[in-house]
């Protein structure tokens, strides 16, 4: 049961983040990986939400579950705001 309680951590940790911006960084397969900025907008309690701005200021909403931070496909950084 020691994954249970790493869950928790992991999604009282990204509970900590909203609002903030972060970087995700997300494993696509075959040594292939995406790196986006955006802010952390909701957690609910099987998934947490990236609004995610590109280069054609546009924004996209990205949904992740904390079982991808978790196996490590998708890893969270805060960002430090200039």
């Amino acid at each position: 049961m020691a994954e249970k309680s790493e869950l928790h951590l992991i999604k009282a940790n990204i509970e900590s983040l909203i609002g903030k911006k972060v970087r995700v960084t997300a494993n696509k397969g075959r040594k292939k990986s995406t790196v986006k900025e955006g802010f952390l907008e909701e957690a609910y309690p099987n998934v947490f939400v990236v609004k995610l701005h590109n280069e054609f200021n546009s924004t996209r909403k990205v949904s992740f579950n904390y079982t991808d931070v978790l196996t490590k496909a998708v890893e969270l950084q805060e960002c430090d705001e200039i």
